[in-house]
């Protein structure tokens, strides 16, 4: 039996655009009145299901998780709107989320690829430099177009953050992955390992806290957009806490960074810099939090409708997903208000539809 579903309210088909009148024919978008009456009818302004950019299902503090673990990490995102998910790293196979209807659209990146502990104990496949390409090939062919490199971190012996590999290590691996169809994306923490990512030729940075004026123009040209990840950023002082007796140049380092976080997002995005939001969920950050990430990209000073596009209309595409246009898969979010006018209405969510299913 055909399933119908009317959305009565305002439609936002992209961050200025409205249109009214659309409907979800067994899980697919239509703007076409269909024959059969509907089985519900939702009110509210509708906008494409959130995208978290950078999420970790299959992950918790000590590594990989156990298969329920994850699925209610998945169903945790899914009821606070996210319904498309690119994993920005794990330990844990994730495949059979991917079928399962009750679960948000997982783009995968595999396992994140880190130098020998240089990383998360747990986290990572840890390589040595002669090892890198290899690996990063491994997952360039396990995953779904995405591969995940940690940049940098701690280097214990310096005392400070530090580049996990040499630049020409990291722009054959770069290369590699290209090779081999996929995006890579890299843990960058430091200003330095910017400029090594930049020259390798690297298609996305997370975090990206040590953006400098002198990246600016390098990131817009390339058109390497950034995951900032801010809710994640907002732990460095209990980062710097911990390191401080043991590691106080590293200590002040993050402080640093996250003293300039909000001032580094806005100089990129009025720099021409396209901004994706994530989360950083599944290790420290808890999931279903991708509306906080949303709300502290305003707070740095993005328009509302940049903050949102950033999780919605522009992250869809970037990701070559679908989103609400005709014939296209039934994931949005419904919103008592006009979030544009006032975002905080995306943290009060009336409905949640995923494949043409209400969730709630």
């Amino acid at each position: 039996m055909t399933q119908v579903l009317e959305f009565s309210g305002p439609v936002l088909t992209g961050p200025d655009t409205v249109r009214h009148g659309m409907w979800s024919v067994d899980g697919v978008l239509t703007f076409n009145r269909p024959r059969q009456a509907p089985g519900k009818t939702l009110d509210g302004w509708v906008l494409p299901g959130f995208v978290d950019a950078h999420c970790h299902l299959g992950l918790g503090p000590g590594g990989a998780v156990g298969r329920e673990e994850a699925e209610q990490q998945a169903r945790t995102d899914r009821d606070a709107g996210t319904l498309l998910v690119r994993d920005a790293g794990a330990p844990l196979d994730t495949r059979w989320l991917q079928s399962g209807r009750e679960f948000p659209v997982l783009i995968r990146a595999g396992r994140h690829v880190a130098r020998t502990r240089r990383y998360l104990r747990g986290f990572a496949e840890e390589v040595e430099p002669a090892d890198l390409v290899q690996a990063v090939r491994k997952q360039a062919r396990d995953g779904d177009g995405w591969v995940k490199l940690v940049g940098d971190w701690i280097d214990r012996d310096a005392g400070d953050l530090a580049p996990s590999f040499p630049a020409a290590v990291v722009r054959d691996a770069i290369a590699a992955a290209h090779d081999e169809g996929a995006r890579v994306t890299a843990h960058c923490f430091a200003a330095d390992t910017l400029d090594q990512m930049l020259d390798g030729g690297i298609d996305c940075i997370e975090h990206a806290t040590g953006l400098q004026p002198r990246h600016l123009p390098r990131f817009a040209e390339q058109g390497v957009p950034i995951v900032p990840t801010l809710i994640n950023i907002a732990t460095f002082p209990d980062i710097a806490a911990r390191a401080e007796a043991k590691f106080p140049r590293y200590a002040e380092h993050m402080r640093s960074l996250w003293e300039r976080r909000a001032e580094r997002v806005l100089e990129a995005f009025e720099s021409g810099v396209r901004i994706f939001a994530g989360t950083d969920a599944g290790s420290v950050i808890r999931h279903g939090r991708i509306t906080d990430e949303i709300l502290a990209l305003h707070g740095a000073g993005l328009p509302t409708a940049a903050a949102l596009d950033a999780a919605c209309w522009a992250a869809r595409d970037w990701l070559e997903a679908e989103g609400i246009r005709e014939g296209e898969r039934a994931d949005v979010v419904l919103c008592a208000g006009d979030p544009r006018l006032n975002p905080l209405d995306i943290t009060r969510l009336s409905h949640v539809v995923l494949g043409g299913e209400l969730i709630r």
